[in-house]
């Protein structure tokens, strides 16, 4: 067991409270909802994070190194359509994972209470994927990285309500490499 099973068991927690979050805001979200979404006490929950704030911290935290590994293996890649098919794979590969996360990431917009600053860097990360100066964007290619990541959103989500991820997730890639225009 130890540290591998451990994480595990984190990841899972960070994933569901990151749903939570996301759904109803930080305000919103009580321990005890958190504690009952994960199957825990408040007690237990707290064993594992000494706060509300310490669990949403911890999953942005979750979200933004998984957006990072994402970044780290497309940066070498040359900036086209070979890499957004990349970027898309193993960001849609993260989706299919941890739903709560990119409902998370996305709370920003879907969401009337906003941790813009939380975000902040998540986005930057995003963007980089894709090549998009933001210093600068194109508006076109703009639009279409956002239309693409906001259909990776609606579907990964929606795939755990109503479809088999190993049948959705090609068809995934494919709507989200074709709002990129390729």
């Amino acid at each position: 067991m130890g540290r591998p099973f451990r994480q595990l068991i984190d990841e899972g927690i960070l994933d569901r409270a990151a749903a939570l979050f996301a759904q109803h805001g930080f305000a919103q979200t009580s321990l005890k909802s958190l504690a009952d979404a994960v199957g825990l006490s408040k007690a237990g929950l707290l064993h594992h994070y000494p706060s509300k704030e310490a669990l949403y911290d911890a999953a942005h935290a979750v979200s933004r190194e998984r957006a990072r590994q994402v970044r780290d293996q497309v940066t070498a890649l040359t900036p086209g359509p070979g890499r957004d098919r990349r970027a898309l794979e193993l960001l849609v590969d993260v989706a299919l994972e941890r739903p709560g996360l990119v409902a998370l990431a996305f709370s920003s917009v879907t969401t009337p209470e906003s941790h813009a600053a939380a975000l902040e860097e998540d986005d930057l990360l995003v963007f980089e994927m894709f090549a998009v100066d933001l210093a600068d964007p194109e508006p076109e290619r703009l639009i279409r990285v956002i239309g693409a990541l906001g259909a990776l959103a609606v579907l990964s989500l929606s795939v755990h309500q109503v479809g088999d991820r190993t049948t959705w997730r090609p068809r995934i890639v494919a709507t989200c490499v074709d709002a990129l225009g390729h």
